[in-house]
């Protein structure tokens, strides 16, 4: 099966040296929004907003999706099939939300994906590595 990844627009709070906490707009590396969801759809099924906050809180607020990324990734994710996705009614605000989760294909896809992440990290820690530290001191 071949999926397309596309770029995604995402807030970083900067905590630079001068404590500066403005938002600044940022790209990351194509298919890490997909990921991200996948994974989190991996752990429970969720509605768009908790997938907001899920990123969010477990990148400690680094991280925050815009709406206009995460429901064309959402779209994306549905239309290959990674994703299946049911309305339903939301207890708490009796509104209609839609409920995804992650398919069996969705899983083989992030373990491939994640294992893809993991190898490109190590090669930008290799290159990133000792002589960084040393050039640092």
């Amino acid at each position: 099966m071949t999926f397309s990844f596309y770029l995604f627009t995402l807030c970083m709070t900067d905590k630079g040296l001068m404590g500066n906490k403005e938002n600044m707009s940022r790209d990351l590396f194509r298919g890490a929004l997909e990921m991200m969801i996948l994974e989190s759809l991996r752990r429970q099924p969720a509605h768009g907003y908790a997938l907001v906050q899920h990123i969010q809180q477990r990148s400690n607020n680094l991280l925050q999706v815009e709406e206009g990324s995460l429901y064309p990734a959402l779209q994306r994710l549905l239309t290959a099939k990674l994703v299946r996705a049911e309305w339903t009614v939301s207890p708490t605000t009796n509104r209609r939300i839609r409920i995804y989760r992650i398919t069996k294909t969705g899983l083989r896809h992030l373990e491939h994906e994640v294992s893809s992440f993991d190898r490109m990290l190590e090669g930008i820690q290799m290159v990133l590595g000792p002589t960084r530290s040393i050039e640092n001191s």
